[in-house]
């Protein structure tokens, strides 16, 4: 039996004042959402007029303001109001909760899960369906992640994946390859890390390789044959032997280096965004990164000697755990049928083309490498690649895009579920724990294993008793 929205909206507003409206405070529930989008007549012909506000977009880059420059086109006379900066999860829930929710909200795929669960925003299936809105076009891993109960929950837009970067010159006098490095033999990565570290822990002058924990657990867990969470999103696998071994392999490797803390420190020193970065100094021998880094690192030293590679499982094929954003329909509006016609414009195939198009030639025009664009769209991203990514890119970028489409083709991402940010906190913080040296790596994951599950029981518990 479906709540009534009023009867929702109190739920929220006891949330806010009993847990000052964190993410995670919101586990005990507020509802199924309900079915308004499912309410709504869509038809892409229609003329739509009115207002809507967004929360969390905005048009800070070229990529955004072409897209939002043709939503804008297709929605004619609809006034757009745009609450910018990351997603302010706290001023949304309190917007839901007041019943004077956004229009449309631009959040992290993790966050769907229990923001559906919740009854924080509603399923878009009637939308999808009235707006034409092909979803064989998302990428497989990128539609899981806000596919909820057999309910699509959000329409998804970039992707974010990692790719293996390295200072060739330090491999060079190492004696070592990239290949050494991609996690597809661990014995050589251990190997290749003592060959290029130069000093340890405060005397740390080059850090052989990162492996970027926390946030790379669920990446070096996959390479090793394991996933963090079950396919249905109901059992967490924090202590599987696979996990527990990826994350002493992991740790393992600052521990060659005199330790997280130090590794930490000396990474932290580094120009991250300029001209001194790791990578151009000669101070890092490699680790996995997000693919938009190779875009920073080709616009401020184009002439650092790099190497790229895809992370690989010990079987050798190329692996990425595959992050994003989303566009999503809060609970209580009645303009679901302009926010649909929005997300579609923003993540319809054309329109990304608009986008790379327009960047590449910028970067053409200012003599700069046009390194590709990855969306949560694999039919964009092909005809992207196809039409604007030059077949003629100097090494080592031809490497570093061959790399990244590899990657982007080849990634995996943990199920929907209504726990997801109590999930993340209880893998997070058991390796943090073992960073800090608070813990080992065993008793590190089976706390978090016996957190993370009873967050799921209890999450997923009340959710069962609402659809009886």
């Amino acid at each position: 039996m479906r709540r009534t929205t009023t009867r929702r909206a109190a739920r929220w507003t006891a949330l806010a004042v009993a847990g000052g409206l964190a993410l995670t405070a919101c586990a005990q529930g507020t509802g199924t959402g309900g079915g308004e989008a499912d309410d709504t007549d869509f038809d892409p012909e229609a003329e739509l007029e009115g207002s809507i506000s967004i929360m969390g977009f905005g048009v800070g880059d070229d990529v955004a303001e072409t897209r939002f420059q043709a939503a804008q086109e297709e929605l004619g006379e609809v006034e757009i109001e745009l609450v910018e900066g990351d997603l302010d999860i706290q001023q949304f829930l309190s917007a839901v909760a007041s019943g004077n929710p956004p229009d449309l909200i631009y959040a992290n795929r993790d966050q769907i899960g229990t923001f559906a669960s919740r009854g924080a925003i509603v399923p878009l299936d009637s939308c999808i369906e009235g707006e034409g809105i092909d979803t064989d076009v998302f990428r497989e891993p990128a539609l899981a992640q806000v596919t909820f109960n057999d309910s699509v929950y959000g329409i998804p837009e970039f992707n974010q994946v990692q790719v293996l970067m390295a200072n060739q010159d330090l491999l060079d006098a190492a004696g070592v390859t990239v290949e050494d490095l991609n996690g597809s033999d661990w014995a050589a990565v251990e190997s290749a890390t003592d060959a290029l570290v130069v000093g340890e822990g405060g005397g740390l002058q080059v850090i052989g390789f990162d492996s970027k924990l926390p946030e790379f657990l669920p990446l070096w867990s996959k390479i090793n044959g394991a996933d963090l969470l079950s396919e249905d999103g109901r059992t967490a696998q924090l202590d599987d032997p696979a996990v527990v071994e990826a994350l002493e392999f992991a740790v393992g490797i600052y521990d060659r280096q005199g330790g997280f803390s130090a590794v930490k420190a000396y990474r932290d020193s580094a120009d991250f965004f300029g001209g001194g970065n790791q990578f151009a100094t000669g101070v890092l021998g490699a680790m996995p990164m997000e693919q938009w880094y190779v875009n920073v690192l080709n616009d401020v030293s184009p002439d650092a000697p790099m190497a790229f590679d895809s992370m690989r499982t010990k079987d050798g094929d190329p692996v990425a755990y595959a992050s994003g954003s989303a566009w999503a329909v809060p609970a209580g509006t009645d303009t679901a049928d302009i926010a649909c016609r929005f997300a579609r414009v923003m993540t319809q195939t054309e329109t990304w083309m608009a986008a790379a198009q327009n960047r590449a030639e910028t970067r053409e025009a200012e003599g700069q490498l046009f390194t590709g664009l990855l969306t949560g769209n694999a039919e964009a991203d092909e005809q992207i690649r196809d039409e604007f990514i030059t077949g003629d890119a100097p090494e080592p970028w031809a490497s570093a895009i061959e790399a990244v489409y590899e990657s982007n083709d080849s990634t995996f991402s943990l199920p929907a579920n209504p726990a997801d940010a109590e999930f993340k906190a209880a893998w997070q913080d058991a390796v943090n724990r073992v960073l800090n040296g608070q813990a080992e790596p065993q008793a590190a994951l089976e706390e978090a294993q016996e957190e993370a599950q009873t967050a799921l029981d209890e999450a997923w518990e009340e959710w069962d008793a609402e659809q009886d």
